[in-house]
């Protein structure tokens, strides 16, 4: 998705905000009759038994006949993609929709015409119901768009995102590999000795964050004043997202254009995310320490970052077990929990080999990369640094 952002004047974002509302309605509505199905009744509606009862509820209702019927139609549709995904144990299951949150519809069946460009940073795009509305042209728009989302975020920011599948980064075919242990001091750590850390807020912008948090939990609820402090803080946070969104997108690039190989962990982030807090029966312990550590990680883009590398080198990213990485030394092979004397440092208590405790996990991961290469060629699987005495002389054996 290539996104833009949206420039729409005060009469046209009423128009876009009365299209995300009914996109919203009929979303909220196909949740409910899904919340009656249960296994063993008769099969829920599908998108296009719901599709003929939106015709019906449009004909009864003139607000809803009023807007577009692309935008209420995607809406199912869209529905229908996340039920399937559901089913496909890909995703959670569809929720309902708030208004505020994830605001936004979609539009198919893009005409060659509706989108053109005006001057070298201003673009147009057409919105059925809206007209032309104008968007920054930062960079070119893909060729042949079919489809676009128009979504606006907690900040009351507008952006379209042209749907199209970006080409891969070509691979600079030197043959190198890259090792990346991710982590929430060091967001990065490579195997080259590089040490890359994600963005956040500045200490100026830290403090004004929580001055405005104090005065959001002193606001009356359901006041304007506690709608624009909320404004304010949506608007601190999604400057901290785009920094951090800035950051995967060039780290993402530069790696794919360095290396051939890139050898990371393979973590499972949704557990390790997960909430320590527990139930009444049973609560959870150390909640306070395990929540920082989860926005730590989230903070870092572990996910994110791995999915960006895996756009643009599609076959080159390997995911390695991360377990003992950080307990192996990637000098000598021995492996201790006691070599990790700290969470930056590691002495190996066999050898005494000293690194950075991280891109000595990051080398490891790249020589098991390297390893997992030489079994696909049809020689011995490394597993580890293919410097080891002991590696040597299997060579030499065979």
């Amino acid at each position: 998705m290539s996104r833009y952002r949206l420039q729409p004047s005060p009469a046209q974002e009423q128009v876009l905000l009365e299209h995300c509302g009914h996109a919203r309605y009929v979303w909220n509505l196909a949740v409910e009759q899904h919340s009656h199905w249960k296994p063993g009744r008769r099969n829920a509606p599908g998108f296009a038994e719901q599709c003929r009862q939106l015709t019906e509820a449009r004909a009864e209702n003139e607000w809803l006949r009023a807007g577009s019927i692309v935008v209420q139609q995607q809406a199912l549709k869209d529905f229908a993609q996340a039920m399937a995904n559901f089913f496909g144990k890909t995703h959670k299951r569809p929720t309902w929709r708030r208004r505020g949150r994830g605001e936004g519809f979609r539009i198919v069946a893009v005409k060659p015409g509706d989108v053109r460009r005006l001057s070298r940073n201003v673009g147009e795009v057409k919105i059925p119901k809206v007209g032309w509305v104008r968007f920054r042209w930062s960079r070119a728009v893909p060729e042949g768009v079919k489809s676009y989302r128009v979504t606006r975020d907690a900040a009351g920011r507008w952006h379209v995102a042209f749907a199209a599948i970006p080409e891969p980064v070509p691979a600079p075919g030197t043959g190198e590999a890259v090792g990346m242990d991710r982590g929430v001091a060091v967001s990065a750590a490579l195997s080259t000795g590089e040490m890359l850390n994600a963005p956040g807020l500045r200490d100026g912008e830290k403090a004004r964050l929580l001055r405005l948090l104090r005065k959001l939990a002193r606001a009356e609820r359901g006041s304007n004043r506690r709608g624009k402090v909320k404004a304010a803080i949506a608007k601190v946070r999604a400057r901290e997202a785009d920094r951090r969104k800035d950051w995967m997108e060039k780290t993402s690039t530069g790696l794919a254009r360095r290396f051939d190989v890139i050898a990371v962990e393979d973590l499972k982030i949704p557990g390790m995310t997960r909430s320590a807090r527990g139930t009444l029966e049973a609560p959870g312990r150390n909640v306070r320490q395990k929540a920082g550590l989860n926005r730590g990680i989230l903070a870092a883009g572990w996910g994110r970052l791995v999915e960006r590398l895996e756009h643009k080198a599609p076959g080159r990213v390997q995911k390695i077990n991360p377990r003992y990485t950080s307990q192996t030394c990637n000098a000598c092979g021995h492996r201790a929990a006691e070599s990790r004397e700290s969470q930056s440092r590691f002495r190996c208590v066999a050898c005494g080999h000293q690194a950075h405790a991280d891109v000595n996990a990051a080398k490891n991961l790249k020589d098991t990369a390297a390893g997992h290469a030489v079994a696909a060629r049809g020689g011995l699987p490394l597993g580890g640094p293919a410097n080891r005495e002991p590696q040597r002389d299997l060579l030499l054996v065979r």
